[in-house]
């Protein structure tokens, strides 16, 4: 029975495991952690509109049923071509026949690593329990200082990058600020929060047509967001942002700019984009190994207009079933089609009914895009417990606008 290792269970590797179901295939899935979680919902976990077992499941019981998976927690550290193993950071050697790797990506501060401390991405439940807690941290201390320039200080919030998930984080810290929260504090007025999106493009979701990104620009300006567009980041610090020269006196800051692929991608000894993520054939195997392929974040890949395919959960999901066939099927690389990805369009969320949607052809934005957007969230949820958790608490949302999972999980000492 051939050997298949899956490095990462995000949507590639799970999808890819589960279209190999009734095949006569040996998997073995490795992952840093015991979970998927679903990444599109992660800005709602930082905004405390849901808590982080709404959206993760563990890959364990994913596959309870699956008698040809095994998952193993595991950190791979290294690829070893020419010997077909992969190897992990406890020196563990783990043997393939195919490999599919899928490790994701993480944020890229653009050269500039000591940004992080001061500007927190979002990729992980960790980062998102480490952003919630830095929101509520700051209402927090506003309302125990007795210097009103301070309280002041710490009712700013910024999110740099105007993409999709600094969109849909903007909007909904607005919420929380100035409506969630009104009447949580007796000093403080969060209702007087400001939030700032920094945006270097010349419009805010730089991959959708004007007439959506203005759009979703009027509607955070009605939410409170002061969005800043046409201004690069030269500088994070303690004290704040720079942009030039000017310094923006914010306390919390949230970085949604870029991606960089893993560093395990390094050790495949194939070539590379800027980004770090592999440059795939048109099968999605590495240029010298048919045998070995790459998805997800992880692969630069173009369509067949050759424009990149972006980074988003469709076609990671797609990239695993096309590759699982192959493997299925024991197709000959000369035999292989090329992947071929069906964009069914895109949708971001501003706030609570808002949303701007491209759907091919079709551009339309507001509740019934919203309906929509929720609709496709919950359907790309992977267990069926998630999906009845995250609609009850979006109703909730919905009517009453409270979020429930505001806990800080670590007291001041």
């Amino acid at each position: 029975m051939a050997k298949l290792i899956i490095i990462g269970g995000g949507f590639a590797g799970v999808n890819a495991a589960q279209a190999l179901r009734k095949a006569p295939i040996d998997i073995l899935l490795l992952d840093r952690t015991n979970h998927h979680v679903f990444q599109p919902l992660l800005y709602q976990v930082a905004t405390a509109a849901l808590s982080i077992g709404n959206i993760t499941s563990p890959l364990r019981e994913i596959f309870e049923r699956q008698s040809n998976v095994t998952v193993l927690m595991e950190n791979v550290t290294h690829i070893h071509r020419d010997k077909k193993l992969v190897e992990t950071s406890e020196g563990k050697l783990f043997s393939y026949d195919y490999l599919i790797v899928a490790p994701g990506a993480r944020h890229s501060y653009f050269g500039h690593a000591e940004w992080e401390q001061y500007a927190l991405g979002l990729k992980t439940v960790v980062d998102a329990s480490n952003i919630r807690e830095r929101i509520l941290m700051a209402f927090e201390i506003a309302e125990r200082t007795k210097d009103p320039e301070t309280a002041k200080r710490y009712l700013n919030f910024a999110i740099i990058g105007g993409g999709p998930t600094g969109v849909e984080m903007a909007g909904s810290i607005a919420e929380f600020a100035h409506r969630t929260l009104v009447k949580n504090f007796r000093h403080i007025n969060p209702a007087n929060s400001k939030i700032y999106l920094i945006e270097g493009e010349e419009q805010l979701l730089p991959s959708y047509p004007k007439h959506l990104a203005d759009i979703a620009l009027k509607d955070l300006e009605q939410l409170g967001v002061t969005v800043i567009l046409k201004k690069h980041v030269t500088n994070v610090t303690k004290e704040g942002i720079y942009l030039g020269e000017e310094l923006l006196n914010i306390p919390t800051i949230i970085w949604a700019a870029g991606n960089q692929a893993s560093p395990l991608l390094k050790t495949l000894d194939t070539p590379l984009d800027k980004q770090g993520r592999a440059i795939v054939n048109p099968d999605l195997s590495i240029p010298s190994d048919p045998n070995v392929f790459v998805v997800g974040d992880a692969a630069a890949c173009q369509d067949e207009n050759g424009h990149m395919l972006p980074a988003i959960a469709p076609v990671a999901i797609q990239q695993a079933r096309f590759v699982a066939k192959i493997i299925k099927n024991q197709i000959e690389p000369e035999k292989r089609q090329a992947f071929r990805y069906f964009d069914k369009g895109m949708i971001a969320t501003i706030g609570r009914g808002r949303a701007v949607a491209l759907l091919r052809k079709l551009q339309f934005s507001g509740f019934i895009a919203w309906l929509i957007w929720g609709f496709v969230h919950i359907l790309y949820l992977i267990s069926f417990k998630n999906r009845v958790l995250v609609m009850t608490q979006w109703a909730f949302w919905y009517f009453t606008e409270n979020r429930p999972d505001r806990i800080i999980n670590h007291p001041i000492k």
